[in-house]
């Protein structure tokens, strides 16, 4: 089971750096739209974290509040992005929320014990 586990984590680590490295890559281009690797990289980090949820470890999962809290902010970003992937182009404030609600799930990821 360790083995599944870790093969989602690095999957879903692909999909935090489609994510986040799309929406970099829109942002300094100045065309603020939705691209393909935005779209698939909230598609991959929400699947891939729903089955990183699933209970592989040996007594050692993660808190429900912590879950709960990932899974509400990539639901926010998916529908954030799958909602304005064709607009010609999104506001500022609308893309920049994308890109701070995936550093806020990094984060919680990360610092949250």
């Amino acid at each position: 089971m360790e083995a599944l586990r870790l093969i989602l984590l690095y999957v879903h680590l692909i999909g935090f750096a489609l994510l986040l490295g799309g929406t970099a890559a829109q942002y300094v281009s100045g065309r603020l739209r939705i691209n393909a690797a935005m779209l698939w990289g909230s598609v991959i980090g929400l699947l891939t974290g729903i089955g990183l949820s699933a209970p592989l470890r040996d007594g050692d999962e993660p808190a429900p509040a912590k879950l709960v809290t990932k899974l509400v902010l990539a639901l926010l970003i998916f529908v954030m992005v799958f909602f304005s992937r064709k607009r010609e182009s999104v506001n500022r404030g609308h893309f920049l929320a994308i890109a701070g609600l995936t550093l806020v799930n990094a984060a919680v990821a990360v610092f949250w014990r």
